[in-house]
């Protein structure tokens, strides 16, 4: 009886193994409806954070080695931005030669985003966003103004509507340093309440359209490929 006991014994032990392994491997497998590892307070691996990070970049050397870079400009993309012989697309020709990266179309997508982001970074007091897009000069003037607000008990609505148009008016390189500049002529809805929620400045049912110019700049040598506002102003 003690072997026929043994026997059996050891065959159920075989099939409990056997479906517990199972389990787990059923068990172990995501169907798609958890929550991403980066959920719940988790943060992203380095990698994940850095593509994050870097929402405004252009293109630059370096930056994908699998394509060959231009050993020339795309003269046919400068000159949908410029006419030839004229300082902005002397301008642009010098940029590209000295970053081969550099493409208008590109670049003019990226400083749209941009101005989106510092638009409603700055409405949102987001200074850590200000910061990775703005030259010290430019954030120190911005940080002020938010800091004066707050100190107001102001709050700043902003809702972006989108652009009438977006060009490039100046580009020059200097000392190995590009400055390209932007004429944004954008629709906003700005709306600044007091500290009870009165509106005391713009209008909820009023589309604004600012006529601004831009000016971004980057080293060509650097290897960061992100460009900082260092300068605004009314056209």
């Amino acid at each position: 009886m003690s072997g026929f006991f043994d026997i059996y014994s050891l065959i159920f032990l075989v099939i409990a193994v056997v479906i517990f392994m199972r389990l787990g491997s059923v068990l172990g497998r995501r169907t798609g409806s958890e929550p991403s590892p980066y959920e719940n307070g988790r943060k992203p691996p380095v990698a994940a954070r850095h593509s994050a990070e870097n929402v405004v970049t252009l293109p630059r050397p370096g930056q994908a080695p699998e394509r060959e870079m231009p050993s020339a400009p795309d003269w046919s993309a400068l000159k949908r931005h410029a006419k030839p012989d004229t300082p902005l697309y002397d301008g642009l020709v010098a940029i590209s030669r000295a970053d081969p990266a550099f493409e208008p179309d590109s670049f003019l997508e990226g400083a749209k985003s941009a101005y989106e982001m510092v638009v409603q970074a700055f409405a949102a007091g987001d200074r850590t966003t200000l910061r990775s897009l703005l030259s010290n000069d430019v954030y120190e003037s911005f940080a002020t103004a938010m800091s004066e607000r707050e100190q107001r008990g102001e709050r700043l609505e902003t809702s972006f509507v989108g652009f009438e148009s977006a060009k490039l008016t100046e580009a020059e390189l200097e000392d190995k340093v590009a400055r390209v500049s932007v004429r944004f002529k954008s629709e906003i809805v700005s709306v600044t309440y007091d500290d009870e929620g009165r509106v005391i400045e713009g209008d909820p049912n009023t589309v604004q359209k600012p006529d601004e110019v831009w000016t971004f700049a980057r080293a060509t040598t650097s290897r960061d490929p992100n460009w900082e506002l260092v300068a605004t102003g009314s056209s």
